[in-house]
C-alpha cells in the first residue's frame, strides 16, 4: 500500500511539474497572439466605427484636418505635416482582457480532449503531446520542441488538464499586469500595429509628399503611373521655405506660387529655376502636377494667422518683410477654415 502511494505521490508530483512547465512556455506564445489579435481587433473597429475611416482618401483627410482645428494643438499639426500617416489609438484594455478569456477557454479545451483522446488509445505522455500541441497549431505558434528540457516520463496524463486549468489563470493574470500602452507597442511587429494595419489595409495609396508644401499625393494607388497631385496645396513656408537672404518664412501657396514671375532655388545652390518652369528643379519636382490657378484653400490661411507665432518658433523664422501675412487671410475664422473643407474637399 505503502509502495503504492509512493508512486502515486511521484507521478503526481512529476505530472505538476510538467504542468507547470507546460504552462510557462506557453506565456510567450499567448502574449504574441493576445497583441496581435488585440492590434487586429482594434484596427477592425476603428475601420467600423470611426467616421473619419469610413469612406476615401479626401474624406479622411477631411476628418483628421476637422479635428486638428477642433483641438488646435500646434505640435498635432507639425506631426501631421510631417508625418502624416494616420495613428490613433482607442481602449486596447477591454479588448486583450477580451482575447485573454478566449485563448485560455481554448488551451484548456486543448488540454481536455488531449486527455480524452490519450485516455481512449492508452498512450503515453507523448500522445498527449502531439495532440495538445496539434490542437493549438491553429491559434499559437508553439510545438513539441519548445517542451524540451524536462523529464516526463512520471507523469500522469490524466492528471495533466487539472494541473493546466489551475496554472493557467496565474500566466493570463500576468500578462495582463503587465500590460500598458508602451508594452503593447513594443511586443508588436511593425506590420502587426492597429495603425499600420489600417494604413496596409484602407491606404494602399500614394504618400509622396509635395516638395514645395508637403502636402500628400491624392492617387489611392501606391506606385500611379503618370503626375503626382493634390487638390489642395498648403502655405510653402510650412515646409520651411523661405525667401532667400532672409528670415521670411514663404507665405506662397504652390498653385499661385507657380503662376507667378518667382523663382526657387531647388538645391540650395545658385542655379534659380523660375517657378513657372518647377519641373526643371529636378526629378522631385518634375513628377509633379501644379496647376496655376488661384484656388487657395481658407483653412491654411487661417492656420498660419492661428499659429504665427507657434511657427515662427518652430521655423526660428518669421512672417515679415515679403512673407508679410495678408491682412485678408486674418478675417478666416475658425468656424470658417473648418467649413471651407467641406466645401472644397
Amino acid at each position: 500500500m505503502t509502495l503504492i502511494f509512493q508512486k502515486y505521490c511521484q507521478g503526481a508530483s512529476s505530472t505538476a511539474i510538467f504542468g507547470e512547465f507546460v504552462c510557462k512556455k506557453l506565456k510567450d506564445p499567448i502574449q504574441q497572439n493576445v497583441y496581435k489579435i488585440t492590434a487586429k481587433d482594434l484596427a477592425d473597429e476603428m475601420r467600423t466605427n470611426c467616421e473619419s475611416l469610413n469612406g476615401n482618401r479626401s474624406n479622411l483627410e477631411k476628418h483628421i484636418l476637422r479635428t486638428l482645428a477642433e483641438k488646435q494643438v500646434f505640435n498635432t499639426y507639425m506631426t501631421y505635416i510631417r508625418n502624416p500617416k494616420v495613428r490613433r489609438w482607442h481602449s486596447v484594455r477591454p479588448k486583450m482582457e477580451n482575447n485573454i478569456k478566449l485563448l485560455q477557454q481554448k488551451i484548456t479545451e486543448a488540454a481536455h480532449e488531449s486527455s480524452k483522446h490519450v485516455k481512449e488509445i492508452n498512450e503515453n505522455t507523448e500522445s498527449w503531446l502531439h495532440h495538445f500541441t496539434q490542437q493549438l497549431s491553429g491559434v499559437l505558434i508553439f510545438s513539441k520542441s519548445d517542451l524540451t528540457g524536462v523529464n516526463h516520463d512520471d507523469v500522469e496524463v490524466s492528471f495533466l488538464e487539472d494541473v493546466i486549468k489551475t496554472e493557467l489563470p496565474s500566466i493570463m493574470s500576468d500578462i495582463i499586469s503587465k500590460f500598458s500602452t508602451e508594452t503593447f507597442l513594443i511586443k508588436l511587429e511593425h506590420k502587426d500595429r492597429p495603425d499600420e494595419i489600417l494604413i496596409d489595409h484602407f491606404c494602399q495609396c500614394c504618400w509622396v509628399q509635395c516638395p514645395f508644401c508637403a502636402a500628400i499625393c491624392t492617387n489611392t494607388i501606391e506606385n500611379h503611373p503618370g503626375d503626382h497631385s493634390v487638390h489642395f496645396h498648403l502655405n510653402i513656408g510650412l515646409n520651411m521655405w523661405f525667401y532667400r537672404g532672409t528670415t521670411n518664412l514663404a507665405i506662397n501657396i504652390c498653385t499661385s506660387a507657380v503662376a507667378s514671375n518667382g523663382s526657387f532655388y531647388p538645391n540650395s545652390s545658385d542655379d534659380r529655376v523660375p517657378l513657372k518652369e518647377y519641373r526643371k528643379g529636378g526629378p522631385k519636382y518634375a513628377s509633379w502636377s501644379i496647376t496655376p490657378d488661384l484656388s487657395e484653400l481658407p483653412y491654411w490661411k487661417w492656420f498660419v494667422c492661428r499659429f504665427q507665432t507657434d511657427l515662427e518658433n518652430h521655423y526660428e523664422k518669421n512672417y515679415q518683410g515679403s512673407g508679410k501675412i495678408p491682412d485678408e487671410w486674418r478675417k478666416y475664422s475658425q468656424e470658417e477654415a473648418i467649413e471651407s473643407l467641406n466645401k472644397y474637399i
